[in-house]
């Protein structure tokens, strides 16, 4: 296993899993336009496990002052100015983020079968990297994004929930499709990508849980790869929690628009390729 392979894939999964541009098509294209072997299961699980503790390092306190108010308790109250001051207005918030799991979790138990094989398909993927593109361009546009996190209620969370079980299409973007839905909403671009991370914790974990369960039902783990998924680890993590910070940083002054326009040409990109079946990679070409 190359270390320069080990060190590039990292990052493709760190920004492709924070950044609205969906990651499954990158981590399938990018190995098979270098030419490269699949890695395997336990690849995918250190590059999971690395971008779930980018969030839970980033948002370590934010993590603790949610905890603290589920259960009554103002912890480590920061400065005036700071974002996390909207949660003391909305102690429920931890309490909306785990009901807004739900969906996604029963929709993945109940549609494995389909995303893993019918719908991972270059013509959906093509079309929803375009199809959620638009959505986010037209969303934004019509955003009035006057609200934070201070007013999020229950129905709001849900509805974020519900839009991030539709994330299960490959192509969509799990990111994508919850900030546009929080914009839907109203609320803040910065705001709305917040509730987004936070909320993909869970969803981040069970990914690496799942996919560690069947690389140890299959064998795969070995001593030569250990410094590998070491690396793997490190690099999403550390990259995983520059991409957080920036795109945080981002949000607060810039729209969406730029990576609207990537995910239309790179949606254009695969639907191209899926017309020359036969050059497909076969982790494109399920059914």
């Amino acid at each position: 296993m190359d270390l320069f392979q080990v060190v590039l894939l990292a990052l493709v999964q760190a920004l492709t899993e924070f950044l609205p541009v969906s990651s499954t098509a990158h981590l399938v294209l990018v190995p098979w336009l270098m030419g490269w072997e699949d890695f395997g299961l336990f690849f995918d699980v250190a590059l999971h496990v690395g971008t779930l503790l980018a969030v839970l390092v980033y948002f370590a306190k934010t993590w603790i002052r949610l905890l603290g108010l589920a259960v009554g308790r103002r912890v480590l109250v920061p400065e005036s100015g700071h974002p996390d001051l909207d949660l003391y207005e909305n102690p429920k918030l931890f309490w909306f983020l785990v009901a807004a799991t739900f969906p996604a979790g029963i929709a993945g138990l109940a549609l494995k079968s389909a995303v893993e094989t019918t719908l991972r398909n270059p013509l959906v993927i093509g079309v929803m990297l375009i199809a959620v593109g638009i959505l986010i361009w037209a969303v934004e546009r019509r955003a009035t994004m006057r609200r934070n996190l201070d007013s999020l209620t229950f129905g709001d969370a849900m509805l974020v929930g519900l839009a991030q079980a539709l994330a299960l299409i490959p192509g969509t973007s799990r990111s994508g499709i919850t900030i546009a839905t929080g914009l839907l909403l109203g609320i803040t671009r910065s705001s709305a990508a917040r509730f987004s991370f936070l909320l993909s914790s869970p969803i981040i974990l069970g990914a690496a849980l799942k996919t560690a369960y069947d690389a140890v039902q299959a064998g795969s783990l070995t001593a030569e790869i250990l410094p590998a998924l070491g690396l793997g680890i490190v690099v999403s993590a550390f990259a995983g929690y520059a991409v957080i910070a920036f795109f945080l940083r981002y949000l607060q002054t810039s729209t969406l628009t730029p990576f609207v326009y990537y995910r239309v040409g790179f949606g254009i990109m695969v639907i191209a390729l899926a017309y020359s079946s036969a050059s497909l990679p076969a982790a494109f070409m399920a059914d």
